[in-house]
């Protein structure tokens, strides 16, 4: 008996990458963990079209910089002709974050930093991230497909009921797997006189967070920009945490500033949700609002959980409307949540609950 018989849920995947080194490296980390299991390597993109309809494989891990037919036009025939979560895996080059960043717009779950290599020490941090994506992209997958109804989690569904009081003076965000693509969606809805700064933490690779900031500036009316060190936080500004470090804030005098630091530098991620939450419950206490989007894992819960203690508004995503419902579901399986919301619904719960009135509003009102 074969080891797919031994284990019917065993995940199928199709690896596709120019390098050999690449496709033997990666072959071997998803099968590292025995649920997965590879059933076909490609090279270039119109060899991986083939193999998806020969071995119909569940995930499909997709290299950026493929010949003939290059990764993103591949994946757009993928989503076109025969549609399953696809991970990029991408080279740390701006060009190549710009063409994940688009890849995420045409549809891929998620991505992963070509930086394997066995010398490498961060090999085992690598392995857990890709087998944990596609055990995530599998369910992801499974749960479309089967219309799986949402979990039994008793949530707090009263946000339109809600007094907001008192209003919060500062927004944190924390988000992962699918987070780029939520925030391409929510952070365009907030208008130019936001009057209060968000500050945000999207886990992603070393490169890539600078240009994601300037993709979304690009799309927004406030202010999207990577944050940097001592500089002071402002209303109708967004300040993205650049990867590989973490954004915290501190009180100087009258002005709440940002600090980047590499320090706690054994933090399960680089940066973290906790680390920034917990620095903005104890500077903004019950003023701050935290918000818990889609991505794998349980990073953020102690930083929401504190903001919660300290009289704080929290609000987690919905299960429906997230791509991986890891991080709001255990902020609720901590019954920390005040309210929860879908995706698109997140910008009015926000301007709602800082009592938002625009200028016209307030000038057709004198």
């Amino acid at each position: 008996m074969n080891r797919e018989a031994e284990m019917p849920h065993v995940v199928r995947v199709l690896v596709a990458d120019d390098s050999a080194f690449m496709r033997t490296a990666l072959t071997r980390m998803i099968e590292s963990d025995p649920a997965l299991r590879v059933v076909g390597t490609a090279q270039p993109g119109l060899e991986a079209l083939e193999k998806i309809a020969t071995v119909q494989p569940d995930v499909i891990t997709l290299d950026v910089e493929m010949p003939r037919l290059n990764g993103l036009e591949t994946l757009k025939r993928i989503m076109q002709e025969s549609p399953r979560p696809v991970i990029m895996v991408s080279s740390l080059t701006q060009e190549g974050a710009q063409t994940t960043l688009e890849a995420l717009d045409y549809g891929a779950f998620d991505y992963l930093p070509k930086q394997l290599s066995y010398a490498s020490l961060d090999i085992v941090k690598i392995r857990e991230d890709l087998v944990a994506k596609i055990h995530a992209a599998a369910e992801f997958q499974r749960s479309r497909v089967s219309r799986r109804p949402p979990s039994s989690i008793a949530l707090p569904q009263f946000a339109h009921a809600i007094s907001y009081q008192p209003a919060p003076t500062v927004i944190a965000i924390g988000t992962s797997t699918g987070g780029p693509k939520a925030l391409q969606q929510i952070l365009p809805m907030f208008p130019e006189d936001l009057p209060v700064p968000i500050v945000i933490v999207q886990h992603m690779p070393v490169g890539f967070t600078g240009p994601f900031a300037h993709r979304l500036n690009n799309l927004c009316k406030i202010t999207v920009r990577e944050a940097a060190h001592e500089e002071p936080l402002q209303a109708g500004f967004a300040y993205i945490a650049p990867a590989g470090q973490h954004l915290t804030v501190a009180r100087r005098g009258h002005k709440v500033m940002t600090r980047i630091s590499a320090e706690p530098s054994k933090s399960l991620h680089i940066p973290s949700v906790d680390v920034m939450m917990l620095s903005i419950a104890e500077v903004f206490r019950a003023l701050a609002m935290g918000i818990i989007m889609t991505g794998m894992g349980n990073d953020g819960a102690i930083g929401m959980q504190a903001i919660y203690r300290e009289g704080g508004l929290t609000l987690g995503q919905d299960e429906s409307t997230c791509t991986v419902w890891g991080m709001p579901r255990s902020c609720a399986e901590m019954r920390i949540l005040k309210h929860v919301a879908p995706l698109l619904s997140i910008p009015q719960q926000i301007l709602r609950a800082i009592n938002y009135r625009s200028r016209s509003s307030a000038v057709a009102h004198l």
